[in-house]
């Protein structure tokens, strides 16, 4: 189900209202989601301060009873704070990320043939593996999540070629972003990482989807993989994720 905000109301949207929205997210996507709870695919789109203030005041769109990982941009961190304390619920700021965007993939140098003919897709065995290795995962929280990524979205993975087992990876969110990009430690410095960045790309253009990521502001050498394969950020916006209610 797909809704759309008019003041402090919600309606379900028809097939073609769907299709007028998804053109016009495009044209501001990513910044126009200005909210998302990481851990329930739950995604708020819009360029108005007014509006995204309107809809974190409401009570039946987000529960405030419960644990929540929201994202939105570091803008509106005064806002949250303020919201937090409304609702009387503890808050922490948990990361701050640059937004990576890639406007061409076709420009991206082939993918080495060895590596290539290794380049799989996850499936839910591997769950448990990525749930473990996240810098945010290891809950039940993180690995229902997790799971549902695998199962509905867009994943790439290189396997080992003996036991036939991931032992690098990258996944996409429901916001269409790449993230958990991961290389086991034993088989680091192979250009894992740079094929598989490579290969997602490629394949969510070719999809119609936008190509971005988010990389944390201390993940320097994330941020140097993807500045040299073309990726550039836009210095004015931030990105940052917000920790309510943690366990």
């Amino acid at each position: 189900m797909q809704v759309s905000e008019r003041g402090t109301t919600m309606e379900q949207l028809n097939e073609m209202q769907l299709k007028t929205v998804e053109t016009q997210l495009k044209e501001l996507f990513p910044q126009s989601q200005q909210e998302g709870d990481l851990f329930k695919d739950t995604c708020v789109f819009t360029k108005d301060e007014a509006s995204f203030r309107n809809i974190l005041g409401e009570n039946n769109i987000i529960d405030w009873t419960k644990f929540l990982c929201l994202g939105t941009s570091l803008c509106y961190e005064e806002m949250m704070m303020a919201v937090a304390s409304e609702r009387k619920v503890p808050v922490n700021k948990v990361s701050v990320s640059h937004m990576m965007m890639l406007q061409d993939p076709s420009r991206l140098s082939p993918v080495e043939s060895a590596i290539e003919s290794m380049i799989s897709s996850l499936d839910e065995s591997h769950t448990d593996l990525v749930n473990k290795t996240w810098k945010f995962g290891n809950t039940e929280n993180s690995f229902q999540m997790i799971r549902n990524m695998i199962r509905h979205y867009p994943s790439c993975c290189v396997l080992d070629a003996e036991s036939q087992l991931p032992i690098a990876w990258v996944l996409t969110y429901p916001s269409c972003a790449m993230g958990m990009l991961y290389t086991l430690q034993e088989h680091r410095g192979q250009g894992l990482a740079k094929a598989l960045v490579s290969s997602m790309s490629r394949r969510l253009y070719s999809q119609g989807f936008p190509v971005y990521c988010f990389v944390e502001e201390e993940n320097t050498l994330s941020y140097n993989l993807f500045t040299n394969l073309g990726f550039t950020e836009d210095p004015q916006y931030r990105a940052a994720w917000f920790d309510f209610n943690s366990l």
